[in-house]
């Protein structure tokens, strides 16, 4: 095989196959306005199936529920408008060979006061706190719980009735979810606080709620992280052991695939090993894990150490050449690149093809030209 070989190979998941191992990592772009995905969307993503992701995350998009969005013009999936916009995405996708999931998402205490739709809705965290030591919003009442899960349930059917191959609960980077994992901000004292695995009993509950209303074979993708917006140094499990107490319940809830968020793929997640936040996660639970973080992308992002991985015109082919072979050892099942496809419509097929010299540098694009 080429050095690259590994990231082209197909993989079935259970109920979802896939033709390769790239997935694109979803990334706000706030070109939803009304909150109501549109023909942009549609041609956004119909590109990138097109020119061969093997699955698609879209950006986050807001549960039904009255504090769930934190931000203008992203998209929303309930409601009939959005949903037929929506399908109209999923569709698109489809008829170029595509998979793709929706990124379900509520940002809890990130919500500023005066956001759309409703500008007089506060946000809504575990204890009302933003970051330790900071209140932000309101702290969650059980009806407030019950109500979120609910919205993600729901959101969860309205995917799987209009096509959508998967879902993706964001349980990471201090959005809400995040938030009850975290202990500077769930200083809760009912069953939703307490120990790390008391923290995650709000998210279980949200992965059961959905496992209740898709069936036993829907693929359910959860992403987490250690960093958080408020805090890049922040880190919830500090050894494997402490990990794996985080991740085993929200298996027993039905997640199917782990959903790893780092800034760098490449590096250690724990003393003693060289394997990232991915590896260790799917050699603890035994589940499929994407790994993502910095790939593909130019010498502005990669770290004096790894310089190494830059070639001579400024890409990072040799980052590329570390992933596949990481990919080929098994450390991980999937690869999500962010900003390197967000750029480059094309990025898979350069890759797969090794033209290498045709990809463009990031930090040269302009954001409206990228769609």
């Amino acid at each position: 095989m080429s050095t690259t070989d590994a990231l082209f190979q197909p993989i079935t998941l259970g109920k979802l196959e896939l033709s390769n191992r790239i997935v694109m990592a979803p990334m706000t772009r706030t070109y939803s306005p009304g909150n109501v995905p549109n023909d942009l969307n549609v041609a956004y993503y119909e590109r990138r199936a097109a020119n061969g992701v093997g699955l698609i995350i879209t950006e986050g998009t807001c549960v039904g529920h009255k504090g769930a969005n934190g931000y203008a013009r992203v998209p929303f999936i309930y409601g009939e408008e959005a949903l037929a916009g929506w399908k109209k995405v999923v569709d698109a996708v489809h008829a170029k060979g595509g998979k793709i999931a929706p990124q379900l998402w509520h940002v809890g205490a990130v919500r500023k006061e005066g956001t759309e739709p409703d500008p007089s809705v506060p946000g809504y965290s575990p204890s009302g706190l933003f970051k330790p030591g900071r209140e932000t919003g309101v702290a969650m009442t059980k009806d407030d719980i019950n109500d979120v899960i609910e919205a993600f349930a729901q959101a969860a059917e309205d995917s799987q009735r209009i096509g959508f191959d998967a879902v993706e609960i964001h349980g990471a980077h201090g959005y809400l979810i995040d938030q009850f994992f975290w202990e500077g901000t769930n200083q809760r004292d009912d069953e939703y606080g307490g120990d790390q695995v008391a923290r995650t009993r709000f998210a279980c509950e949200i992965v059961q709620a959905i496992r209740d209303r898709v069936g036993p074979d829907f693929p359910i993708i959860f992403r987490f992280s250690q960093w958080k917006q408020q805090d890049y140094s922040a880190r919830m499990c500090n050894t494997p052991e402490e990990l794996d107490a985080f991740l085993k319940p929200l298996v027993n809830a039905g997640v199917d695939i782990f959903h790893c968020s780092t800034r760098r793929f490449w590096e250690k997640e724990f003393e003693g090993s060289d394997m990232n936040l991915a590896g260790w996660t799917r050699k603890l639970t035994g589940k499929p894990a994407i790994t993502v973080g910095s790939v593909g992308l130019n010498a502005g992002f990669i770290d004096e150490d790894k310089r190494d991985m830059i070639d001579a015109s400024g890409v990072a082919h040799g980052n590329i050449n570390e992933l596949a072979e990481r990919l080929g050892n098994d450390e991980f099942e999937l690869v999500a690149v962010g900003r390197a496809l967000l750029q480059d419509p094309e990025w898979v097929i350069k890759v797969r093809e090794g033209r290498f010299d045709e990809l463009t540098d990031y930090s040269k694009k302009s954001l409206m030209e990228l769609v």
